[in-house]
């Protein structure tokens, strides 16, 4: 069965990418700077502060020394980081050996805020002009709440109660790959890559959509480089606070509004003034996947006998449920259901994999079952693997029969052909009969042609 991965990158990922001219850019505005030295690995983090007032360039032997023999590997993921990030440049002395050195407009930058400080992009609004402002349980509420919305969305559009919300021109962009639509006539289906992206982390999906968002900003007219920089700028925003959209350009209005209809800030209107109001997704952006630590808290108890008890009142959870358990029925706050072969093979034939579903019951156990180990019974878990490889024990592969060799020779040759073009399935030296993939029937048909 074909798998298509969905890869969620760190941010520091898709600024790395950025064409050099754009990154130096980005480098002309020192909170971008300070966010990079944040995002750094330890050791590189030093590096940066031990070169910080250093002018020349320095050769890669020198900095080696600065490691002990068993951090040299560090020393290197270090060393290509910088380098990925323009953060540092190499380059080469007559001798052909690497010096290296900060990007000058880095180093400018970053020197100046340290010693000076800074103006924040943009200071919070006082109390006495806006509304009452939401706490930030209510905060969080609006984020999950917006972000099941569009997860709903993708599930099924007539089961998504406020889609509404969500500008059509957002959707476009996060339905690439995840949705397909042969004509008008038909609603949009799930890919494989839409029902494996169902089943990822809130996380990962959303780095997903944010690399999607980033990725296809040209086509909307939107330099990249400027959309990273405000969301960049994000990460000094304080969660639960509000800004006046007043202080913030066209193309940064207009990006407030998507991000808003995935819950990452919350926009809110005056009588005379606007505002948003970041949340926790959204000044959390410069956090790298391996650095986020708020896990929701699990809902599923799976028990030997298949059953299947989520503690949810979520509406999203049971549609996700349904994409390889059968649910038989919903209580206010439970959702009570089984895993069955049949529920597996409609899951495995969409593209999801059985350790996808097994990665997900784990990452999701109720809290009563998660601090046992393992939190999803064995049984389950090697029954799941299981009838995942009863669907791949047969494979149907296209072939012809070949027989009638003249001689040997003949045969043995065509063997050797069809083996070297990875075509050869069979083959019976008595009978002088082989099977061959139809893939090459062209070459072999010509091959065959010559030998006579």
């Amino acid at each position: 069965m074909p798998q298509v991965k969905i890869v969620a990158r760190n941010f520091m990922d898709m600024v790395a990418s950025l064409l050099a001219v754009k990154l130096d850019m980005l480098y002309d505005n020192s909170f971008i700077c300070e966010v990079i030295l944040r995002s750094l690995p330890p050791l590189a983090k030093k590096y940066v502060l031990q070169l910080l007032y250093i002018d020349i360039p320095i050769s890669a032997k020198s900095m080696e020394e600065w490691v002990l023999p068993d951090g040299f590997s560090k020393h290197k993921v270090a060393i290509d980081r910088l380098i990925q990030l323009r953060v540092m440049t190499e380059t080469f002395d007559r001798k052909k050996e690497a010096m290296y050195r900060l990007n000058p407009k880095f180093q400018f930058n970053l020197q100046k805020h340290i010693v000076h400080g800074g103006v924040l992009p943009r200071e919070p609004m006082p109390s006495n002009i806006t509304v009452r402002l939401p706490s930030l349980e209510e905060l969080e509420a609006f984020a999950v709440e917006q972000w099941e919305c569009f997860l709903l969305h993708l599930i099924s559009s007539s089961e998504a109660g406020k889609t509404t919300n969500i500008s059509s021109s957002m959707m476009k962009i996060f339905q690439r790959g995840l949705l397909s639509q042969r004509d008008d006539r038909e609603p949009p289906r799930l890919t494989e890559s839409g029902f494996q992206f169902l089943l990822m982390d809130t996380n990962a999906q959303l780095w997903y959509i944010i690399r999607e968002y980033i990725t296809n900003a040209e086509e909307r007219g939107v330099d990249s480089a400027d959309l990273i920089a405000f969301l960049l700028e994000l990460s000094f925003h304080v969660t639960g606070k509000a800004y006046n959209t007043n202080t913030l350009t066209d193309l940064q209005r207009s990006i407030t509004k998507d991000l808003s209809d995935l819950g990452l800030v919350k926009l809110q209107q005056g009588r005379k003034e606007s505002w948003f109001i970041p949340t926790k997704l959204a000044t959390n952006l410069s956090i790298s996947l391996a650095d986020t630590t708020s896990r929701k808290q699990g809902f599923i108890v799976i028990e030997t006998n298949f059953r299947l008890y989520a503690y949810s009142t979520s509406k999203l959870h049971c549609e996700i449920l349904r994409l390889f358990a059968r649910v038989e029925y919903q209580l206010p706050n439970l959702i009570v259901g089984a895993i069955t072969k049949e529920s597996l093979y409609k899951a495995f034939q969409n593209g999801i994999t059985a350790e996808q579903i097994i990665s997900f019951l784990q990452q999701n156990a109720h809290p009563r079952v998660a601090e046992r180990i393992p939190s999803v019974p064995e049984n389950v878990t090697d029954q799941i693997r299981l009838w995942e490889s009863d669907l791949n024990r047969v494979e149907m592969i296209p072939a012809h029969l070949y027989d009638e060799f003249p001689s040997k020779d003949v045969f043995e040759a065509a063997c050797d052909f069809a083996r070297e073009y990875g075509g050869l399935l069979w083959e019976d030296s008595k009978q002088l009969r082989i099977i061959v993939k139809a893939d090459i029937l062209t070459e072999m048909k010509e091959f065959l042609r010559r030998q006579k």
